[in-house]
């Protein structure tokens, strides 16, 4: 049976965040590290993704880690490394918020705050972050349908924040040969069921270098408003995600390339 509609549609919203405008006829890249891991490396990387045409600046501060062992992130001072990156380099900043305490604390550093997929579905983070003055990007959970992200968005919305973006960022299936399953045709879907613009994280999909510009290539062609791309320019020395994240080259060469598809998806009337 088709999906049906979740939330209450709107006509193809656009978040503004200064003078980017996201689903409104721009594509947005979001690149950077997985993790903030030191100012050196942050800068290094905010002034790569920048010259390559990246808009926003991503890294995690706060880490949800599958292992209570793994690097769980800088925290508040990460906030401001971030902050101090993307002010240098004329980008905004997104990150993630995992707790209902930290709200406040992310959205004085960040411009767009990032719910994660494992925490899609805590209701009480949706209704905080659903207070916020900031938009959301909100990731769908890794083994959610598209009526459950779609009502997880309704909280937010609800709550009196109507500048929600929605993230697809793969999901699990029996599939092992990627980290997850990335579910292109949900970008066309959510987009017509809600109006919501959609992002599409090739780096957390796949998990391979290898398939982030193929992905993020037909993530475009399929209709995503942008990209939240992982970029670390020693990728072999990253805390968390190396095997996924690009080089500055390699980013500067997927840029080329979504760029022209990009632009013969609208001029084609996307």
């Amino acid at each position: 049976m088709p999906a049906k509609s979740a939330v209450n549609r709107v006509i193809k919203q656009i978040i503004e965040v200064g003078d980017i405008r996201i689903g409104g006829g721009e594509l947005a890249v979001m690149a950077g590290p997985c993790a903030v891991e030191s100012e050196e490396m942050l800068f290094r990387t905010a002034e790569a993704v920048s010259k390559e045409g990246a808009q926003i600046l991503r890294g995690g501060a706060f880490k949800p880690r599958s292992s209570p062992k793994a690097f769980q992130g800088l925290g508040e001072p990460g906030l401001a490394m971030l902050r101090n990156a993307a002010t240098a380099w004329g980008l905004a900043v997104i990150t993630e918020v995992l707790d209902t305490r930290d709200v406040d604390l992310v959205a004085n550093h960040a411009d767009i705050l990032q719910v994660g997929s494992r925490n899609m579905q805590n209701t009480a983070l949706l209704k905080e972050v659903g207070k916020s003055c900031r938009p959301v990007l909100l990731k769908r959970g890794m083994s959610s349908t598209l009526e459950e992200w779609l009502l997880a968005a309704q909280y937010i919305l609800d709550a009196g924040n109507p500048n929600v973006i929605l993230c697809e960022r793969g999901i699990r299936t029996f599939e092992t040969a990627t980290r997850n399953t990335l579910d292109l045709s949900a970008v066309s879907l959510v987009k017509e069921l809600s109006g919501l613009p959609v992002i599409v994280d090739p780096s957390h999909s796949t998990g391979r270098r290898s398939l982030v510009t193929p992905m993020s290539k037909a993530a475009v062609a399929a209709g995503a408003d942008g990209l939240i791309i992982e970029v670390h320019p020693e990728p072999e020395n990253a805390a968390c995600d190396g095997p996924q994240s690009l080089t500055p080259a390699e980013f500067g060469k997927l840029m080329s390339q979504v760029k022209r598809i990009y632009k013969a998806v609208i001029e084609n009337g996307e």
